[in-house]
């Protein structure tokens, strides 16, 4: 019979993260195969060209016209190379038996595939058995599409594309078999790999190549490992490698670590530019410093404020860095005898903060010119003397006559950060004439029938010179009786007739 030529193929593609390794291809021989056959009348190698016009090897079998055909091609031993699951793609052409005058019915147009298992290249012409069994056959294999003689006269060939798979395999290596039992058709190139998922870097982790399942349906666990300066986020990292050489089923991630932003689609962790941050964890990229901020170096967690600035401990790290405020301004006081009201105006800079409050300072200047010292506790603030959010405040309980400056510093959160005092206004007040305080303590020095002797000391605060006191005394009544006053000018007198 006539060799059918070469023509148009239909691939079948893999998957674009699909590996396949390559066990033998029967294209890539530059000389005679040197198959086995059996019987020597069946299977025949011949050279031929394939759709590129490169010289192959292929074979061929015509013997649709003798019944009982039984014709066996081996391949050579085939290392399974650690492979779990062996995939032979066919490329082969089949004519019509309806095509061929007169043919029997005895004529096929499918073959069957068989493998055989072997630790080492043991075969012979006789071994293993030219049947079934010790064989294991893969599937009897059709064609899609087969040719006529019409085809041929046009120089068009069909050619199929099979592709089969088989596993588990487990010894060193192992033998192909294809036979023919009455068919006309020619065997173009045999190709035998493997599938294995590629190395490849997902959820931020690297997964080394892994050599797919023995069956179609199996799952094959990788373990991943994190890119350089990632970080586990979820744990276990894990994909599976499916019987296809295709990665499913990602569990767990890995993300760049503070200081580092993902690039390149996610594969590689670089370090924040000059000028750039990233404080936490995650896949956020690199943000630019924050006003008043800049870096030391690459890679960088945080920006470091410059000279004259600062950050408080609770600021976000996205934040500008501020700095204190200035002094506050146009200070006014009213004073009323020993009390004192002061207001003013916020400073013109409040240091780029919304956290701005006021302190007061208090020192009290004595009558003389003697140095200013910290006024005691007995001065009162309404409402506080520190932490004011109010320009405003009432001060009282001063002394009468007495010289006295008041600080009004303007302080926020980064006012402890920074190494000079706090700016404020001063304003310089003397307190006026005032009532004496309430004498505290009094004692009862003698008493006689019809009178008393009583002393006292002089008033914490006299606020001047005492003049005189005013003594009441109460004459002591049943219930829902009447009371009677008298006042004495003196600081210790005898008081006689107290009763009527």
């Amino acid at each position: 019979s006539k060799r059918p030529g070469w023509g148009e193929s239909m691939l079948v593609l893999p998957p674009a993260t699909t590996q396949r390794e390559t066990l033998m291809d029967s294209t890539t021989a530059t000389a005679e195969l040197g198959w086995m056959v059996h019987p020597p009348s069946g299977w025949e190698e011949v050279s031929g060209y394939d759709e590129n016009m490169n010289t192959i090897r292929t074979y061929q079998v015509c013997n649709v016209f003798e019944s009982s055909q039984n014709n066996w091609l081996r391949t050579k031993f085939i290392r399974r190379r650690g492979a779990h699951r062996i995939h032979v793609e066919m490329k082969f052409s089949v004519r019509d038996c309806s095509s061929i005058p007169s043919v029997p019915g005895s004529c096929k147009e499918t073959f069957n595939l068989y493998y055989y298992e072997a630790d080492f290249d043991s075969a012979t012409k006789t071994f293993p058995n030219w049947m079934e069994n010790p064989w294991v056959k893969v599937d009897t294999i059709a064609a899609d599409e087969s040719f006529s003689q019409v085809d041929l006269g046009g120089r068009v060939m069909k050619i199929n594309t099979e592709v089969r798979s088989f596993g588990p395999v487990s010894r060193s290596g192992f033998y192909l078999a294809f036979q023919d039992y009455g068919g006309c058709m020619s065997l173009i190139a045999v190709r035998v790999f493997y599938r294995k998922c590629p190395r490849i870097i997902q959820n931020g982790a690297i997964f080394q190549e892994t050599l797919s399942g023995a069956e179609s349906t199996s799952l094959v666990a990788a373990r991943g490992s994190c890119i350089a300066n990632a970080e586990e986020v979820d744990v276990p990292i894990k994909l599976y490698c499916n019987g296809d050489g295709e990665w499913l089923v990602p569990i767990g991630r890995c993300m760049c670590k503070a200081g580092f932003e993902a690039v390149e689609n996610g594969t590689v962790c670089r370090g924040c530019p000059s000028g750039t941050f990233k404080a936490n964890q995650g896949d956020k990229a690199c943000t630019h410093c924050p006003i008043n901020s800049r870096t030391t170096s690459e890679g960088a967690t945080n920006c470091v404020c410059r000279n004259g600035y600062y950050r408080a401990d609770l600021d976000p790290l996205d934040m500008p860095c501020t700095t204190i405020p200035s002094a506050p301004q146009a200070v006014i006081s009213s004073v009323n005898e020993t009390s004192l009201m002061l207001e003013w105006t916020p400073p013109r800079d409040s240091g780029g903060r919304e956290d701005l409050v006021y302190n007061i300072i208090c020192k009290s200047c004595g009558s003389g010119r003697g140095a200013c010292t910290r006024c005691g506790d007995n001065v009162q603030y309404a409402p506080r003397q520190l932490g004011l959010t109010e320009p405003r405040i009432y001060i009282s309980d001063l002394l009468a006559h007495t010289q006295y400056t008041f600080e009004i510093q303007a302080v926020n959160g980064v006012t402890d950060q920074s190494p000079f005092s706090p700016q404020f206004a001063s304003v310089n007040i003397t307190t006026n004439q005032a009532a004496p305080s309430a004498v505290s303590i009094m004692h009862q020095v003698s008493r006689t029938v019809d009178s008393i002797t009583l002393s006292w000391s002089q008033p914490d605060q006299p606020n001047g010179v005492i003049l005189d006191y005013e003594l009441q005394y109460y004459e002591k009544v049943p219930m829902g009786g009447t009371q009677k006053g008298q006042k004495k000018k003196k600081k210790k007198k005898l008081i006689k007739k107290l009763c009527d």
